[in-house]
């Protein structure tokens, strides 16, 4: 068996010893979404199909470990083609076809599909009893599968806490944004739903909410965030923020000199001093809406002309000011520059209005295993104790309850489900601004 990653399909060719006269198809086998309504509920067709792969896997006729996801992610293109060669398998790879065997027998965990399919409307309950319910019903789950973005110093002993107040294991896996997001659709595409909550920048949660493998939730928490950053589905909510702001290298540029509007940056004396994080149209879009569309587009059509320099990631463009290649950034998050401030860089900040605030959320899995641990772990991040663990550890919660003596400004929060609706014509706008202009 051979799997062709450039074409995205599992093709089987067999080598086949000795001739072998074919038999007809058997009949293809039902599948129940939910099969514990049936009265001997057997394994759903994924789930035979994905254990046989296994066996192909582990007897050496799929090969490499991306071969193997190859097939595994096809399910549906692919499940019927297996059905069609069994009777070859079976004179072929007779241990292969004894598996098949073993393994269409099998009666899986139905309780536990049913579990994921009832998460959503177990995600809304609002009754007086809901939190002694919660605890007990999470705690007999024993365990919370956490995806998140968080660096270890932040995610572990926020979920060390929780461990401790509850005694429910959190299982903690840390990848950047984009890569957490095609691991959670891989999965999901196989039908293989392995995680129970998300934290992440809130651009890749509103993406796992349109393709609804996050679902609306209740937490009592819910009431100390603030509206404008709550998404209109609900599907996700904010529980840190970061904020974009002027930073400069305090040996080059005075802190008087820095304008309080960022209408101040249009005067040429800026030009060649300024420096912009290169993929940030979101934030223009963001800053066109606080300051109205003529005032804001004219704004960034006057920034072009002073020739920005452009760096890839905030946390660089912040270490290029500390170094002093770049006197001013205008896109710099908060928690970086507070990061090289304690590391003794000469770098500082300003709240030059409009501050933009982009979010950080958490999402509950639709098909999450470990449905009462996930909504428990999400009212414990959302609650005091959990965001003030967020701010000892220099991070910015969005609980209003909660009081970080840096956060003094106003600040309007980037609308993520309307910027990705029109992600594609901003993105080209800011192009043909900084990166395409000659």
């Amino acid at each position: 068996m051979s799997c062709r990653s450039s074409s995205n399909r599992c093709s089987l060719r067999l080598p086949f010893r000795r001739p072998f006269r074919p038999q007809a198809d058997p009949p293809p086998r039902p599948f129940h979404p939910l099969p514990h309504k049936a009265p001997t509920p057997v394994a759903p067709p994924f789930l035979r199909y994905k254990l046989a792969v296994d066996v192909l896997h582990s007897i050496g006729i799929i090969h490499s470990h991306n071969e193997y996801l190859i097939c595994t992610a096809n399910y549906n293109k692919e499940l019927e083609m297996i059905r069609k060669i069994g009777t070859q398998w079976r004179r072929t790879y007779p241990f292969a076809i004894a598996a098949f065997a073993a393994i269409a027998s099998m009666t899986p965990a139905a309780p536990a599909l049913a579990q994921a399919q009832a998460a959503p409307a177990l995600y809304m309950y609002r009754g007086a009893d809901r939190n002694q319910k919660l605890i007990d019903a999470a705690k007999k789950e024993g365990e919370v599968t956490w995806y998140t973005t968080m660096a270890p110093t932040e995610s572990r002993p926020l979920a060390a806490a929780f461990e401790k107040k509850y005694g429910i294991k959190v299982a903690l896996w840390r990848a950047p944004g984009e890569q957490m997001l095609q691991r959670i659709i891989t999965e999901a595409q196989a039908r293989h739903y392995t995680f129970d909550i998300i934290e992440s920048d809130s651009n890749q949660t509103e993406k796992l909410a349109r393709e609804n493998l996050t679902s609306e939730f209740y937490s009592p928490f819910i009431a100390d965030l603030p509206p404008s950053a709550i998404p209109p589905h609900r599907k996700w909510m904010p529980d840190r923020f970061n904020y974009i702001v002027t930073a400069f290298n305090t040996n080059k540029v005075k802190a008087a000199d820095i304008p309080k509007t960022y209408e101040g940056f249009a005067d040429p004396k800026w030009k060649d001093r300024l420096a912009l994080e290169a993929s940030d149209f979101i934030w223009m879009d963001t800053m066109i809406g606080a300051m109205g569309k003529d005032k804001g587009t004219a704004f960034f059509r006057q920034l072009a002309d002073l020739h920005p320099d452009l760096r890839k990631g905030h946390p660089l463009l912040v270490k290029l000011i500390g170094a002093g290649e770049v006197q001013v950034g205008l896109t710099a998050y908060l928690a970086n520059v507070e990061s090289g401030k304690a590391h003794g860089e000469p770098v500082d900040w300003a709240p030059v209005k409009p501050v933009i605030a982009v979010s950080f959320s958490i999402a509950l899995a639709t098909n999450a295993p470990h449905p009462n641990a996930a909504l428990l772990f999400s009212d414990f991040i959302l609650s005091p104790e959990g965001q003030g663990l967020l701010d000892t550890m220099g991070r910015f919660p969005a609980s209003t309850k909660i009081k970080n003596k840096l956060i003094n400004f106003p600040f309007t929060v980037v609308d993520v489900p309307g910027s990705l609706d029109i992600g594609g014509k901003k993105e080209k706008a800011w192009n043909d601004l900084f990166l395409d202009r000659k």
